[in-house]
């Protein structure tokens, strides 16, 4: 799980707000925001990334 923005360099913490594509390539909100939604680097949707629950 990446803890930095690719966009910004933000750092994101693993329960924080972050949003990923399929390949998991991470982007905070505002990034994924101004993207539309796309990741820039191969053109996936960017979701909200799934929160962890303890095992």
């Amino acid at each position: 799980m990446r803890t930095t923005c690719e966009g910004c360099g933000r750092q994101l913490g693993a329960v924080g707000d972050a949003w990923i594509c399929s390949f998991e390539c991470t982007f905070c909100p505002d990034c994924a925001r101004g993207a539309n939604s796309t990741c820039p680097n191969c053109g996936g949707e960017l979701v909200p990334r799934p929160k962890r629950i303890k095992a």
